[in-house]
């Protein structure tokens, strides 16, 4: 682990310098506060030491100025005047601890070891809050093709309505997008979007995940659960894959659509519910009421809009503004260095048909910006994108 010392005296410098080394740590050293910001700027430290009274930049504007540029280094003030006052001060600029001079080995080893843990605690909870900010973002829908401004358009129309929306196209389109965009931009955007994907619960479970149970109406409910209309209530319920869902519970969300109201399995109470329904299906709904599949009247209660997704290989033109989309996500999710791309390369990736559309397009980039050069050449699309398409 590496450690800065700021200090002017150089008689402290060099006697912590010393007695750190020899425990073990790689120490930087700043005569002053000016080049003790610049250091921290460049470099990863563990722990920063530095003392208060400097001249020029003293330590409570270094203290400052590492917090405002965002230093996770856990800063440990140390002074020959200390007092209480001091103390208090320094720890309500940001400071993780204060030691006072003489220093005493013993404590300052201490020191660094409790704020080592603390840096990492606040790296980890960075990188954690970071996660969830691009977790609940919504992603923007990207691409200038005609196709996709008519979705786009689509969307600002219907979404202030509470009118219900079937959201059709292959998979990896983007149908899930479309939805979160259909929430946010409506006025239901401050209460809950809540997805199930109806092709992934079994058929004997989808009535209890969408209406709830009561406790003990059968054999694993142990305690009584809200299903996913109550805990969309006020907000949005997006039924994914919904061509998938069983006859039986398709004649309940029926109900729910026409009444307003569920009933969990094992009780005979309706619960009022205020819930906007999109649905999206890569299936033909039409074919699939022709064959018993779908019931029709659950389709037209569906379908008062219905906005089709484009498959990417009727949007080309997008490719590149996607791939540079989807690079700048991954180096920000990722930590990885942004990549660029050039001409060629971008033109070996709008050749292929991309029969897993937009998801697809993604991985690939993923795949390019791990295995490519720098930047990405047409000959690493041939080398490391050809395998997906086989």
């Amino acid at each position: 682990m590496k450690i800065l010392i700021i200090d002017d005296e150089k008689s402290i410098r060099m006697a912590l310098k010393d007695i750190l080394e020899d425990e073990g740590y790689e120490v930087d050293l700043a005569e002053d506060g000016k080049k003790g910001c610049l250091l921290a700027s460049q470099n990863q430290y563990g722990v920063i030491f530095c003392d208060i009274k400097m001249p020029g930049m003293d330590g409570i504007e270094v203290l400052e100025k590492l917090v405002a540029d965002g230093i996770d280094s856990s800063v440990v003030m140390i002074s020959g005047h200390g007092d209480i006052d001091t103390a208090v001060k320094c720890i309500k600029s940001g400071a993780y601890d204060f030691v006072p001079k003489p220093l005493d080995l013993n404590r300052v080893l201490i020191t660094i070891k409790n704020a080592t843990a603390h840096t990492d605690v606040v790296k980890e909870n960075k990188t954690l809050k970071k996660k969830i900010a691009v977790s609940n973002a919504v992603q923007e829908i990207v691409g200038n093709s005609k196709a996709i401004r008519e979705v786009r358009d689509m969307i600002d129309k219907v979404a202030p309505t509470d009118a219900r929306v079937l959201v059709t196209g292959d998979n990896g389109t983007g149908k899930e997008l479309v939805a979160r965009w259909l929430h946010e931009k409506s006025n239901r955007a401050s209460m809950p979007f809540v997805e199930v994907n109806c092709a992934a619960i079994p058929s004997e479970l989808i009535e209890s995940e969408l209406f709830g149970h009561e406790k003990g109406s059968f054999t694993s409910a142990i305690k009584q659960h809200k299903g996913k209309f109550e805990q969309a209530d006020g907000g949005t319920l997006f039924l994914d894959e919904v061509g998938d869902m069983s006859l039986s519970a398709q004649a309940k969300v029926l109900r729910v659509l026409q009444e307003h109201k569920i009933t969990r399995v094992g009780s005979d109470k309706d619960i009022n519910v205020n819930v906007r329904v999109v649905a999206a299906t890569n299936k033909n709904i039409p074919e699939e009421i022709k064959k018993g599949n779908f019931r029709e009247d659950l389709y037209h209660r569906l379908s008062v809009i219905v906005i089709k997704v484009p498959a990417l290989a009727d949007r080309k033109d997008d490719i590149p503004l996607l791939a540079e989309h989807f690079i700048d996500q991954i180096a920000k999710e990722s930590g990885m260095g942004r990549r660029s791309i050039n001409k060629d390369a971008m033109e070996e990736l709008k050749k292929h048909s991309w029969t897993g559309n937009i998801r697809e397009l993604r991985n690939v980039v993923e795949r390019l910006m791990i295995l490519g050069g720098s930047p990405i050449t047409k000959a690493d699309v041939v080398a490391f994108a050809a395998p997906m398409f086989r």
